[in-house]
């Protein structure tokens, strides 16, 4: 099968010709029909990640079809859309594991980073891991939401009830979480980088309430800020811009390090948080209620072979939404 293989940190990834996997024991064999293209990737192609599989192949919002199925697989049938998220393994034993918070299981394994993923034409899947699709969407349009869309909607959960909500970051997680803050009513303001007017433009078209740059002071107090972005000067920004009682919290799996801040902006009881990963829950809970109440994902498409120009494009602020590779 085709593949893109990344060998090593701070290298392009290669176009190579791999044996088609064989699901074991517990596992599904998909067709992958499109993988998006998430910025997680290139934390692993700059090496900022720890403890990486080598070689491996990247991706983690795979949308693909059944191939086949491994022993012991129950309620799953050939042909049937599966989605795989960037959790692709827990051990199932531990304290987080049995109490429905497997995202913190210390020994999970991750989809396109310790497990080969959807920059292939074929891949595996744990089953507890997939995520059932539907079939009356384009398989692209779909992909974003296995991680963008997760992640995002997990970030916004963690924020509780907040009704002014301040995003930082308006990449593919946030324009997903737009349209979820929109049908719930909810005022939106999005951060950008300075003098970036493009993606201020795309967020106001979204329904933002406003948008521009991460240093600006926003029309209103926010009851709270979600952040993107992997820049750890911006947790000082938000916190100052959060009211009392605010939340602050940080969606991505890498950020840079956090500058001292006083604790002036801390006090009066605002909150910092952090997300790690995703739970089946989660995914569950997402889907049905993009089912219920859709949304769009704004898509650039490349085949496969173009995965390094998807991923310098997506480095450099080319992307408007999401980037999907198609094999």
């Amino acid at each position: 099968m085709r593949a893109m293989q990344l060998d090593a940190p701070h290298q392009p990834l290669r176009l190579v010709d791999l044996p088609q996997p064989q699901p074991d024991a517990g596992q599904l064999l998909l067709r992958v029909e499109a993988c998006g293209v998430c910025r997680t990737d290139l934390h692993l192609l700059d090496g900022e990640l720890p403890d990486p599989a080598w070689p491996i192949v990247p991706g983690h919002e795979i949308v693909g079809r059944i191939a086949a199925i491994g022993f012991g697989v129950s309620g799953f049938s050939i042909g049937q859309r599966i989605g795989v998220p960037w959790l692709g393994w827990t051990c199932g034993e531990c304290e987080y594991c049995l109490s429905g918070h497997e995202n913190l299981c210390d020994a999970a394994r991750f989809t396109g980073y310790q497990l080969d993923g959807g920059y292939a034409e074929y891949t595996l899947v744990d089953q507890r891991y997939a995520l059932p699709l539907p079939d009356n969407r384009p398989a692209a349009e779909l992909a974003p939401l296995l991680c963008a869309g997760l992640i995002g909607y997990r970030t916004l959960r963690m924020a509780g009830a907040a009704q002014h909500v301040g995003i930082y970051g308006f990449g593919a997680a946030a324009h997903i979480l737009a349209q979820l803050l929109r049908q719930q009513q909810r005022p939106f303001y999005a951060f950008t980088r300075p003098g970036d007017l493009a993606t201020q433009r795309f967020a106001l078209q979204l329904g933002a309430a406003w948008a521009g740059a991460s240093d600006a002071m926003p029309p209103h107090a926010l009851d709270a800020a979600l952040i993107f972005a992997a820049a750890g000067e911006l947790v000082p920004q938000a916190l100052r811009m959060v009211k009392k009682g605010g939340t602050v919290v940080c969606g991505g799996i890498h950020m840079s390090d956090i500058p001292a801040f006083p604790y002036q902006i801390l006090w009066g009881e605002r909150t910092l948080k952090s997300v790690a990963n995703l739970t089946r829950a989660d995914g569950l809970e997402l889907l049905q209620q993009v089912a219920t109440h859709p949304v769009s994902t704004n898509i650039q498409c490349y085949p496969l072979e173009q995965a390094n120009q998807a991923l310098t494009d997506l480095r450099h602020g080319r992307i408007r939404g999401a980037a999907v590779l198609l094999p």
